[in-house]
């Protein structure tokens, strides 16, 4: 891994609340979701680097569930559940 620097920022609420909304959703942190915008903003829209050590840690653990097979025991909510949030 590379060696980072650490820094300090002050963010505004609503930037605190949309950054970690973005950071569930996307699976990614909330760290690197800021280094990508520094990224794009100082690069003028370029697409920042990919780290392809996650998605090949992702394929890994679908591959273990896959591997496992079916599950005993049923699941206790149904489809239509999961829609009425």
């Amino acid at each position: 891994m590379a060696t980072k620097i650490r820094k300090q920022i002050y963010l505004e609420p609503d930037q605190e609340t949309l950054l970690k909304q973005l950071s569930r959703t996307s699976g990614v942190t909330e760290a690197d979701l800021i280094r990508q915008a520094i990224d794009r903003h100082i690069l003028g829209g370029q697409p920042s680097r990919r780290d392809l050590r996650a998605w090949e840690a992702e394929h890994a653990y679908i591959a273990g569930l896959i591997a496992q097979g079916s599950v005993e025991g049923a699941r206790r909510w149904r489809r239509e559940d999961i829609y009425e949030r």
